[in-house]
């Protein structure tokens, strides 16, 4: 009879861990997968991203789940899957000779202004894309930036100010500061 009881147990309490991952994931998929986006600006790449950071999740919940910050560790399991996803796709783009022109841009509609911050956004080396999404989008302090990626927080300061003078440089004197 005791065996019966335990494994009457041990089902209430995989019951009680998937809920709480459920929960979990209900609450911090929308921010992971805009996280995911800004990082790579394809919502269907940012899904595959925003599950594969719950799949590696879901495999450590039990040890997990009462131990660590699990937005910080969210962030920092998707970060490392955005790096990853670069280092394959590398191989497969495509280099043309020349840019194709780009027709002017006007920053006056809301769209358009997105759609500019997205492009300057994309221009930035991979590292520097996510300290400027964790750091502005996100709202992260230095020292919480610098946890997730795995850098000190000198690293996140020089890289944080060389992007965001980049940025400045590609939006020119028309981009307005909203």
């Amino acid at each position: 009879m005791a065996p019966a009881r335990w494994g009457a147990a041990r089902r209430r309490e995989q019951t009680a861990r998937q809920a709480e991952f459920t929960a979990f994931v209900e609450t911090s998929a929308p921010r992971l997968r805009r996280t995911a986006y800004l990082m790579c600006r394809d919502w269907h790449l940012a899904q595959d991203l925003t599950q594969t950071t719950f799949a590696k999740m879901y495999a450590n919940w039990g040890r997990i789940r009462h131990t660590v910050n699990l937005d910080a560790y969210s962030r920092r399991v998707l970060m490392n899957a955005v790096f990853d996803q670069a280092k394959r796709r590398s191989a497969a783009e495509i280099v043309l000779a020349e840019l194709p022109e780009a027709p002017p841009q006007r920053l006056d509609d809301t769209v358009e202004l997105h759609v500019a911050l997205l492009q300057a956004l994309a221009t930035l080396p991979l590292r520097d894309q996510a300290i400027v999404v964790l750091r502005h989008w996100e709202d992260q302090s230095v020292e919480a930036v610098a946890s997730t990626l795995g850098v000190t927080a000198s690293v996140v300061k020089t890289q944080n100010a060389r992007a965001l003078t980049k940025l400045r440089a590609l939006l020119g004197q028309d981009f307005v500061r909203i």
